[in-house]
């Protein structure tokens, strides 16, 4: 579909999509092209449902991921191809709210103690100090790192939005630690490329390494310490509204799904069994 990813890639310029976003959805057109072996303007309505529908029961795809697929056909038929939403309407799946998992402060810094390699070391602080994304870490320049103001500036985070985040006294430190090791120029982490930055695979297998040294078992990926530093703050006493301004939130509704998962938090709620009007119900001990 030369021409019509050409188009559809105009149309995703002009709108100020991201590059990952344009990949998303261009992927997304080619993976519908290719199930059904045709050109996507030539794939109906019921048949892209059908599509879906593979993508969730057979292909087992997470709901997210189903989410962009979606999303991505739905720009092409009505952006690109010019269908009315009346004519062609997609189904989008419905995400189940989880709670993202934590690590306790003892376990992050157990997992940085285990953590004995200079630039492992130092991604695992400057992505839980700084509170990043994966993808922020991994495109830091040394110029990014601002000693006289205390700050790390993020360019063009998620959303394309550039912004500043905390800087600490001891991740400077190992920064320059790990600089006087390296040399690194301009990227702050590369791979085996001293001249790209790191790919943010190799990133997560830094990450899965240590937890696996560390002993942890629970938690998902590199981003659990981005949700750490996140109720970590709001755990110490840092209000809601500066988190979010650390974190690059747009919706105020996105930071507060840490209050419910803090200690001080749910420390405060008193369990309605300790209510109960009656005496001690501990079994006696068997015999």
């Amino acid at each position: 579909m030369g021409a019509l990813r050409k188009q559809m890639d105009g149309d995703l310029v002009v709108r100020g999509m991201a590059v990952r976003t344009r990949e998303a959805y261009l992927g997304a057109v080619a993976g519908l092209a290719k199930y059904y072996g045709r050109r996507p303007d030539r794939i109906g309505e019921v048949e892209v449902q059908r599509y879906l529908l593979h993508l969730i029961e057979e292909r087992k795809l997470a709901w997210a991921s189903c989410n962009v697929v979606a999303q991505g056909l739905k720009f092409f038929y009505r952006v690109t191809l010019k269908r009315s939403e009346a004519q062609f309407g997609i189904p989008t799946a419905r995400q189940p709210q989880k709670l993202p998992q934590i690590l306790a402060r003892e376990e992050v810094a157990r997992l940085i103690e285990r953590t004995t390699h200079p630039r492992h070391r130092a991604i695992l602080m400057t992505t839980y100090g700084a509170g990043l994304r994966l993808n922020e870490v991994c495109h830091l320049k040394l110029t990014d790192i601002d000693s006289a103001r205390m700050t790390i500036r993020v360019e063009q985070g998620k959303g394309r939005k550039d912004r500043y985040t905390l800087l600490s006294t001891r991740l400077l430190t190992e920064l320059r630690a790990y600089w006087k090791c390296y040399r690194p120029t301009p990227w702050l982490f590369t791979g085996l490329d001293p001249h790209t930055p790191m790919p943010i695979g190799t990133a997560q297998k830094i990450y899965y390494h240590a937890k696996q040294r560390a002993g942890i078992t629970h938690g998902h990926g590199i981003h659990t310490l981005r949700h750490c530093f996140a109720t970590h703050l709001l755990e110490a006493g840092t209000d809601i509204r500066t988190i979010q301004m650390l974190l690059g939130h747009q919706s105020l509704d996105t930071t507060t799904q840490y209050l419910r998962i803090t200690r001080q938090h749910l420390a405060t709620i008193r369990s309605p069994f300790d209510l109960l009007p009656c005496g001690d119900t501990s079994l006696p001990p068997s015999e």
